[in-house]
């Protein structure tokens, strides 16, 4: 019994620890919606809202969702991911906004609310506006319009005694929906809106074609006593400079709520939550129907357990209840739960680089970010593609995440991932450039000043952020606000947003009012101040200054054959053709550009390595290209930490669309050598060698120094021989990076004839693998000869599973062999022959040395039901397929 009990206390202590920002009694009504276009109704909401109207010919929807993913869902428009599949689709600028606006129906089961209960319904985002009916009465009084307001109103005296209720929703698309021309945001008029750009097209994805009509996000029930709790909000204080490990100096905590009597009586009582084990509390009274916001006493929290960026401690988070008790009542009339971390973020600027330096804790913190859109262009988010989206952020040795300023302020939920994984996240409000009016565009409907008002209800635009700063400022992550993607908001949205918005519903974090501004990164070199966005000879990324914390720095990104093969069709999978007669020096497939390869391709850069003979030779070639481009990208920013930078975000991380540039990973979560190339570029601690000069350097990111660092440099040429060419002890400063040596003499004497390989490791005092990096270099001419002539290496490959989501792969390479260059492995469903996805490898696309092993760990959702089996592929190792052994 004392088992059973403590159980199920575990429990339920789990499922509370696991809620953040859920209320007393809430739930979802996130299934059993039916829909139906309205241009097949001639009833109105009154009608339709009563449960005796038959439902009998409306097909099931998709809540939260959009029209395009409820028509997907019931198999009415083919996949607009796959091929040209998106041209079958009617667009709403050709085929009017009524087309796509829909009546969403959703019956549920609560009852009427007795003495001072409460019942609230909640809608978390609605694109873009919507009339709202329950029980044959409509609940939006005022009208209801804007991507990112949320909106809840008071449902108790709607609901029916007998506690069966229909709520329907009619959805009007943005008006205007935007002219699809090719454009970035297409003719820009979709900024007229409160709500995403993207939708339009830009250069990396294809027109949304109902813009993401919809219920979009959550929609909630909440029942409460009289009073309300709404939008906690905590502030962490943490002065001094902070080390990850030890007894911390106390934090000081202030918190506050706002609270709603929803009774015809004054109520009086206490706010309260519960912490280390001490309540803090203060006493409130409200008149009837009041709302105001409470500040509760500073709270003194002693030796706390700090959050960190990752890479550099760990995540703490504390769980904090809030609640409100009646006086002389015991239950509380709501209760609030949320997640906290304890940190607190700095800015200063950088005389040396002429940037901002952004520290945490007192620490200061070389930013390596990805920006990114959006996880699922048509809005599919979910816990699960969060989750797995963040972490692969984490792995690749990251630390911030830009969310775009076409795109939306992102959800709870990523944020809870990113606080979970440790990403710091710099937050765009939503303006662009592009669509808002920084350049003469020919491809806009309106001029430059036109565009600079956009959008057209500037006091919707400020209620939208207001509430949007409300619902994510909680979040440890969240380090900086930004007012637009490269233009800062028109002047009387931009000075209430500065000068009271943030200063009065945050005050902690630094606000920049544009991504390329001279207040983020002074533009010594003119143009716009980010970039370039193409691929790059890789010593440009060490020798070539640009901007000093540059907002949007990319290449290329397309995946592998397996990759490619899932949304190109098997008669387009054409490679491009190397033309430095034609613009942009390739020419490709129309399905390739359609899914925007070109402009950002590869241009020459596979020629060194032969021209590809077909698919699977170009992706295997645009692998080793990705996996170069990024690990130098991010080696050459960290060559010039604190003197020529403070950081790099790369343009971009992610797709939310089957995209064939800028992402680590594709829209199926299946990663590249970009990941790989980065994630070995932006180890914490890390040695490397400049293309060129062929200096060796270490970095070291970390808070401390480092002493009796081995450094050891071996040459390997095709066949696999080694020469020792140093080993020396070395040792760095906390945060910085120092050259070691210099070889280019020895180096390019080895390299001139075949090219060959350059394998660096830094040992510590205990002999145990602090870094290591494999480079290829090609010989004398630029070309890649020797990997040409190379001989197979035939390795062996083994996979045991060592625990539940967890499998080993061994790659062993005997003596003799030539390096086993360049494997990726993967695992599979041996049902489907698929690749499991997502996977976390923590580490791939790697070489085997003569008479070495290598071992790479992945960890997967696990299924008992799926059998597995691993692949190996390689330059110069054939592909080899095995069972995952079961432990």
């Amino acid at each position: 019994m004392f088992m059973r009990k403590n159980k199920l206390a575990f429990l339920l202590l789990l499922l509370w620890t696991f809620g953040v920002a859920h209320a007393q009694m809430q739930y979802e009504l996130n299934s059993g919606w039916k829909c139906m276009p309205s241009l097949k109704v001639k009833d109105n909401g009154n009608a339709i809202s009563q449960s005796s109207y038959s439902l009998k010919k409306w097909e099931q929807a998709v809540v939260p969702g959009t029209v395009l993913t409820t028509q997907l869902a019931n198999g009415e428009i083919p996949d607009p991911f796959y091929g040209m599949n998106n041209n079958k689709i009617p667009d709403i600028y050709n085929i009017g906004r009524d087309y796509y606006t829909y009546w969403f129906v959703k019956d549920f089961e609560e009852h009427k609310p007795t003495g001072d209960e409460q019942v609230w319904l909640t809608f978390r985002g609605i694109n873009y506006s919507c009339e709202i009916y329950l029980n044959g009465h409509k609940v939006n009084k005022e009208p209801y319009e804007g991507m990112y307001l949320r909106k809840t109103f008071n449902v108790s005296k709607l609901l029916l005694p007998g506690g069966k209720n229909r709520l329907a929703v009619i959805v009007y698309p943005p008006d205007p929906v935007g002219r699809p021309n090719g454009g970035q945001g297409g003719d820009g008029t979709i900024a007229r809106n409160v709500s995403h750009q993207y939708v339009a097209g830009w250069d990396w994805i294809q027109p949304i074609r109902d813009r993401n009509t919809g219920i979009w996000d959550k929609v909630y029930i909440e029942r409460t006593g009289a009073v309300n709790i709404k939008n906690p909000h905590i502030v962490t204080l943490l002065p001094g400079v902070r080390m990850p490990e030890g007894k911390q100096a106390d934090a000081l905590l202030k918190t506050s709520a706002e609270v709603q009597n929803a009774s015809g009586h004054i109520v009086a009582g206490v706010l309260r939550y519960t912490l280390d084990g001490e309540t803090v509390s203060q006493e409130v009274t409200l008149r009837a129907g009041e709302s105001k916001e409470v500040k509760l006493p500073d709270f003194t929290l002693h030796n706390p357990k700090l959050w960190w960026p990752a890479g550099y401690g760990p995540q703490n988070l504390y769980a904090l209840q809030m609640q409100f008790v009646e006086k002389d009542k015991e239950e509380p009339s709501d209760t609030e739960k949320l997640k906290f971390g304890v940190r607190e973020i700095q800015t200063n600027w950088n005389e040396v680089t002429r940037s901002k330096q952004i520290s945490v804790n007192g620490q200061k913190i070389f930013i390596k970010g990805g920006n990114w859109i959006i996880s699922d262009a048509m809005l599919r988010f979910s816990d699960a593609r969060y989750d797995a989206e963040i972490r692969y952020h984490r792995d690749m040795h990251l630390n911030l995440i830009r969310i775009w300023g076409g795109a939306l302020t992102e959800r709870p939920e990523f944020y809870n991932a990113c606080d979970k994984y440790g990403m710091l996240v710099l937050q765009d409000f939503w303006f662009s450039g592009d669509c808002n009016g920084r350049w003469v565009d020919p491809m806009k409907a309106e001029d430059q000043w036109t565009r600079r008002k956009y959008p057209d209800d500037h006091k919707l635009a400020l209620e939208s952020a207001e509430d949007m700063i409300k619902m994510i400022r909680n979040h440890p992550s969240l380090a900086i606000w930004c007012g637009g993607n490269e233009i800062m908001p028109p002047a009387d949205i931009l000075k209430p947003l500065r000068d009271d918005l943030l200063p009065r519903l945050d005050g902690t974090r630094w606000f920049v009012e544009y991504s390329n501004s001279d207040e983020w990164s002074y533009n010594f070199l003119g143009g716009n101040g980010d970039g370039p966005y193409t691929i790059q000879p890789i010593n440009s990324f060490w020798e070539k200054r640009t901007w000093p914390f540059n907002s949007e720095v990319g290449s290329v990104g397309v995946g592998d054959y397996e990759s490619i093969n899932r949304f190109i069709p098997e008669k387009n999978q054409i490679p491009p053709v190397y033309n430095p007669n034609v613009k942009f020096n390739e020419e490709a497939d129309s399905v390739w550009t359609y899914h925007t390869y070109t402009g950002v391709g590869y241009e020459g850069a596979l020629v060194p390595y032969g021209a590809p003979q077909d698919i699977h030779d170009f992706a295997m070639k645009a692998q080793l290209v990705n996996y170069d481009q990024y690990r130098a990208l991010m080696e050459g920013f960290s060559s010039h930490m604190w003197e020529w930078y403070t950081g790099a975000i790369i343009w971009k991380t992610q797709n939310p669309w089957t995209s064939m540039r800028g992402q680590m990973y594709d829209y199926y979560l299946d990663p590249n050598a970009c990941l790989f190339g980065l994630r070995k570029g932006s180890e914490p601690v890390h040695v490397m060698c400049s293309p060129d000069n062929k200096d060796i350097m270490i970095v070291n990111n970390l808070f401390e120094p480092l002493n009796d660092l081995m450094l050891v440099v071996t040459y390997y040429d095709m066949t696999g021989k080694a020469t020792n060419l140093t080993q020396v002890l070395s040792y760095i400063g906390a945060s910085s990076v120092k050259k070691i040596a210099s070889m280019k003499l020895g180096i390019d004497q080895l390299l001139k004839d075949k090219g060959g390989f350059l394998y660096l490791q830094l040992l510590n005092d205990r002999k145990e693998l602090v870094s290591d990096n494999f480079y290829w270099f090609p010989d004398g001419s630029g070309i890649y000869s020797g990997l040409k002539e190379m001989k197979q290496a035939n390795v062996s490959f083994s996979a045991r599973q060592v625990a539940a989501g967890k499998v080993e792969l061994i790659i062993t390479n005997p003596e003799g062999n030539p390096v086993a260059f360049f494997n990726r492995v993967a695992l599979i469903d041996q049902k489907t022959g698929k690749r499991v996805l997502p996977a976390f490898y923590d580490d791939n696309y790697i070489s085997v040395l003569p008479g070495a092993s290598k071992t790479v760990m992945v960890e997967y959702n696990a299924d008992a039901s799926q059998k597995l089996g691993a692949t190996l592929l390689g330059w110069n190792v054939k592909k080899q397929s095995v069972i995952v052994k079961v432990y």
